[in-house]
């Protein structure tokens, strides 16, 4: 109930034949933390049974009053200012009737706007899509802190916050100014918001949602009616009432910013369109715009993306057919143009040469960097040139767009079509048909698209996936927009019938589209598959126990009371990632000395890495456990899982994955303040080591008594993974080398810096490690360099493919000495890389933007990074690019550090040490 006869706020729910959906709303309203406000039900002469809901609501509650419009205005306006001219409160918010408000957003906007005393208040909208389910910020990059703003010239990115729903002003500030909402035109809150925009002295930014708006498929608004002319006559129309309203209040240098939203905003959705509309409807949508985009100044058009430039350009020079494909690539940065111009080594859009200065500026390639691409980062386009059906099989006519030229000999294409894991493949021969273009068929029998035993509900499109010289790639595939709707019926078993729906996607780029629905005894069942989801999950936990770490337990402490498999050694690298690190340069010592000696590998997820000839067994399985109890050897380059005490007559050989420069073992608080139970295990984990290599003395000073090591034979011989960097100048490495570069597709005039950072303990699996921005770096080096970036496997790394003319992903390469044999020069941070790459002899960078936080964390560090660094500490951008830029300089500059730090921890490799190690552990005696 009220607390007082003036309203803290009043809340103006617009409403037009909304019967159904108006209680939610004011249901949202009255269900605030702040109960002191005033709904105000504002009709637009409803002609359903919107004003007999409303006047019941406002019967059942004194909060609640209802107005109503003598006649349909047709818009928001006039019932909007209805509510300003009738509420009470010294605040005011607007809300639409089919949207809701979160329950504290009166009271925490209130909150700020009496604390700060700014003219309003303007929040988060969380864009709740209902026919997914799923939600969206509404610029979140204006909403990322709370702060006070002294006037719209102070911040004029605002002018895209331009709806007045998440807002709370105060009523005064509207009265006093005269301020109403225009009649009689569209996007009213547009002009509504400029003006208040510019009349308020201040105004606040609070970093939170204080209004959901509500989008549902069926809905038919305003905005969703871009497909008509008269729309983008109104957009424009209330475009130049701004304008005017900016000369009037003599605010005309806020044109540009304006203008510059208005592009990026208004007119993109628009341009977004323009695939799916005939050519008829593009032609007068040109004439309709084009004189308004004329008045907007090159300084404006130059802040766009060149996707944004391109396709503005084309439609205002006619080439209306090319502007439509050009919007595809919105948002797509791996589609290419049907066609590209070389003219004077400049790449422009189209088949056709730039005719004048503003065709070569507006059309000009050279930023996507074409050339410099390779497959998985490149552009391609596949169009649907034709689609048919017989019977459950769909026929597709495909052109391919490779106008750089990224599709080699010997290719393979195929269709793939997913509905439920596993796809559908269905191969396509590349037939060329034109310079950098190709055409090519596929037939995809609906039928064997895999589907599950229960069927699917769902939308998916088909993708074109190519494989070229080892690397691979997989894009959308383009439909007509005016390609007609298929249907058919498929059955996948007895009662596994589908109605199906092929379609071209009337939205983003426009891809093929293919729904499947349930039918017949699956369609009935689809109430129960909650329940069915419920009971999988248990079934799912009781199996999980019973093939979880206290059966692998018991059925391992059982095997290895068995005897042992004399010649049977299990080796592990990287945790079973892949086959790499020193078990893998010891592997191949014992196989060239032909050894008897039967190897098992383990691997904890993709298997491409290990050679064709390796017996692999899955890490954690219980085969591992099996293999483990029975083997002799144990080879690892991390610890294998406690789960495993090592069985009587198995001897362990421990290589460790790295030097350390971050505290390890009991060095690291976490561990040294852990329970007695905890570090007994560790302890114990440790207690199984028969052996440990060590690459230097250095090592033997830190990790050793770090990890308490007693029982273990010190093998003092160097990492076997550093032979290949210590002997990096012989033919074979040199092979490798440049395997690798051209693995990565590294064009032979460019050099590589391998970046290389370690991971933060707080921030694992974030990205946040990747310190140097890339897009910041390109300008400076891309001319001449390659940045191969190797993520921590506890951090994650994607190129953007606008940057692919600059940087690779090293991810793949199981073992990081090929990224580091590639190289021209490191840069890292505090990698354990750094010990390695010395040996190299080759330039070591170190980026160390965040060193004063990492080397106070909770871990700490053996060493001030200041006092051994091999190379130069860089924390800014311009600084790393002049070090790359004049390595041989740096070299110089630190070439006594650099030798330092080679005799610190790189003083037991000599290029042998898999030869030294097998000596030791498999063929007797320890090397000291």
């Amino acid at each position: 109930m009220p607390t007082s006869d003036v309203p803290d706020v009043s809340v103006v729910v617009i409403v037009y034949n909304d019967e159904e959906r108006l209680p939610r709303a004011v249901r949202s309203l009255l269900d605030q933390t702040l109960n002191n406000l005033e709904v105000i039900i504002a009709d637009d002469c409803s002609t359903d049974g919107t004003e007999r809901v409303a006047r019941a609501l406002e019967a059942s509650d004194p909060r609640v009053r209802y107005v109503r419009l003598e006649q349909n205005s047709g818009g928001c306006s006039a019932p909007r200012n209805r509510g300003i001219a009738v509420a009470r409160a010294p605040y005011i918010m607007f809300l639409d009737s089919d949207d809701e408000l979160p329950r504290h957003a009166c009271k925490s906007m209130l909150l700020v706007a009496e604390e700060t005393g700014v003219d309003f208040v303007t929040g988060e909208v969380t864009r709740l899509f209902e026919e997914s389910n799923t939600t969206g910020l509404w610029y979140p990059h204006l909403f990322t802190e709370r702060r006070v703003v002294e006037g719209i010239a102070e911040a004029p990115e605002y002018f895209f916050d331009h709806l007045s729903t998440n807002k709370l002003y105060r009523i005064g500030f509207i009265r006093d100014n005269g301020l109403t909402f225009p009649e009689g035109i569209h996007y009213e809150d547009q002009l509504f918001s400029a003006q208040a925009y510019t009349l308020a002295e201040t105004f606040a930014v609070v970093p939170w949602s204080i209004y959901t708006w509500r989008l549902a498929p069926e809905s038919v608004s305003i905005s969703s009616s871009r497909h008509k002319i008269q729309n983008v006559r109104d957009r424009i129309g209330v475009a130049r009432l701004i304008d005017a309203w900016f000369e009037e209040r003599g605010h005309a240098e806020l044109r540009a910013e304006k203008d510059y939203k208005f592009l990026r905003h208004d007119f993109r959705l628009y341009l977004g369109d323009l695939p799916f509309r005939d050519a008829d409807w593009v032609a007068e949508f040109a004439e309709v715009v084009n004189p308004y985009l004329a008045e907007i100044s090159d300084e404006t058009y130059a802040r766009l993306s060149r996707e944004e430039r391109i396709c503005i350009h084309l439609l205002r020079t006619g080439r209306l057919e090319e502007a439509s494909v050009a919007a595809r690539q919105f948002g797509r940065p791996q589609l290419a143009p049907r066609a590209v111009t070389e003219v004077d080594g400049v790449a422009y859009w189209g088949a056709v040469a730039p005719a004048d200065d503003a065709d070569r500026s507006e059309l000009d390639l050279s930023e996507w960097h074409l050339h410099d691409q390779i497959l998985s980062s490149g552009r391609l386009r596949h169009e649907l040139t034709s689609v048919s059906m017989l019977g459950p099989v769909l026929r597709l006519e495909i052109r391919t767009y490779d106008p750089i030229g990224l599709i080699t000999e010997g290719a393979q294409a195929s269709v793939k079509l997913a509905a439920h894991k596993t796809p559908l493949s269905v191969p396509l021969t590349l037939v060329p048909d034109g310079e950098g273009q190709y055409v090519s068929k596929a037939e995809v029998d609906l039928s064997r698209v895999p589907v599950g035993k229960v069927g699917v509900a769902t939308r998916r499109h088909p993708v074109v996936a190519l494989e070229c010289d080892g690397a691979r790639r997989t894009d959308i595939l383009l439909a007509k927009h005016d390609q007609p709707d298929y249907r058919a019926t498929v059955t996948y078993h007895k009662f596994g019938i589908h109605h199906m729906r092929i379609q071209a996607e009337q939205k983003g780029a426009g891809r093929l589209e293919v729904t499947w629905q349930r039918s017949g005894v699956l369609k009935s069942l689809e109430p129960l598959g909650p329940y069915a989801r419920k009971t999988k999950a248990k079934v799912g936990k009781v199996r999980k126990i019973l093939a979880g770490n206290e059966g692998k337990a018991t059925a391992y402490d059982t095997i290895s009371k068995l005897p042992r498999k004399r010649s049977l050694a299990v080796f592990e690298a990287i945790e079973g990632r892949g086959y790499a690190d020193s078990p893998r340069y010891i592997y191949e010592e014992l196989k060239r000395r032909n050894l008897p000696i039967d190897v098992v590998w383990s691997y904890s997820g993709n298997r491409s890495s290990f050679p064709d000839d390796v017996t692999l067994v899955k890490r954690g399985s219980f085969a591992y456990g099996r293999a483990l109890a029975r083997a002799t050897y144990w080879v690892d380059s991390h610890n294998l899982p406690y789960l495993y005490p090592k069985p009587k007559g198995t001897r362990y050989l421990q290589t460790w994955h790295g030097q350390t420069f971050k505290a390890m073992g009991f060095d690291v608080p976490s561990l040294r303040g852990a329970s007695e139970m905890e570090k007994g295990r560790f302890r114990a984990a440790v207690g199984r080591w028969d052996a440990l290599v060590c690459p230097s003395s250095e090592f033997e000073r830190t990790f050793v008594p770090a990890f308490e090591v007693q029982a273990a034979d010190l093998i003092r011989s160097g990492y076997p993974r550093n032979d290949v960097l210590v002997r990096w100048a012989e033919p074979e490495q040199q092979a490798k080398a440049a395997a690798t570069r051209q693995a990565l597709g590294i064009p032979a005039d460019r050099k590589v810096l391998l970046y290389a950072p370690t991971f933060r303990d707080a921030a694992r699996r974030t990205g946040q490690s990747i310190r140097v921005d890339f897009e910041e770096l390109a300008p400076y080096l891309s001319d001449e360099w390659v940045v191969v970036v190797r993520a921590h496997p506890y951090d994650r790394f994607k190129v953007d493919p606008e940057l692919g003319h600059f940087l690779r992903d090293g991810s793949s390469f199981a073992d990081i000495n090929d990224l580091m044999l590639a190289s021209d020069a490191v840069l890292t941070d505090y990698s354990s890389l750094m010990f390695d790459y010395a040996n190299t002899g080759r330039p070591i960078l170190l980026y160390t933007d965040d060193y004063e936080a990492y080397k106070g964390g909770d871990r700490g560090t053996y060493y001030d990074l200041e006092d051994i660094a091999p190379g130069p500490m860089l924390t800014t951008t311009e600084d790393l690019a002049a070090a790359v830029r004049d390595l041989e300089g740096v070299q110089e500059r630190h070439a006594q550090r650099y030798a330092r730090f080679q005799e610190m921890f790189c003083s037991y490799e000599t290029g042998h040490a898999s030869k030294l190690v097998v000596d030791a552990f498999f063929e007797g005696g320890t090397h000291d």
